[in-house]
């Protein structure tokens, strides 16, 4: 019994150093996950409402039957699926786009955005092409409107 209670003693001892040695260590590391930081093709939702204040060109990159459940306001869908159909009706937008496009899909790691990027620089002389960080899930939790229906 007695090297029981030993035992709980310095597992408590143990804890109370290490506890007071992450709160006060000048860079005692995160114990939640830490935001990656954008990569040079990506903006967030909070840089499209504030600098550009949502006056993009929105394209959803998801499936036909994702983007009729939901999408941003005003979104034109363009997927891997139907690229060249859905590009035609797009050629107005896009030939004379002034302002910055913003492309997102169903998740953080969602390649389909940056497949459509690739192909939409390769076609057309568009500098101002941006991958949604987060893409459909971070525009829901920054409660942005959404749109339903095709």
């Amino acid at each position: 019994m007695r090297s029981t209670s030993q035992a709980l003693c310095l597992l408590v001892l143990a804890a109370a150093g290490a506890w007071a040695t992450y709160s006060w260590h000048p860079r005692a590391p995160a114990l939640y996950l830490v935001e990656e930081p954008l990569a040079e093709d990506e903006v967030s939702v909070e840089q499209v409402l504030g600098e550009w204040s949502g006056d993009v060109i929105w394209i959803d990159a998801r499936t036909h039957e994702r983007y009729a459940e939901g999408h941003v306001p005003g979104a034109h869908l363009l997927n891997e699926e139907g690229f060249h159909d859905q590009l035609f009706d797009l050629l107005d937008v896009l030939q004379t786009a002034e302002r910055p496009v913003v492309i997102y899909c169903s998740g953080q790691r969602c390649e389909a955005s940056r497949k459509i990027r690739t192909q939409l620089r390769t076609q057309f002389p568009l500098e101002d092409v941006w991958i949604l960080k987060g893409g459909w899930p971070a525009w829901v939790a920054s409660k942005g409107p959404v749109e339903k229906g095709s």
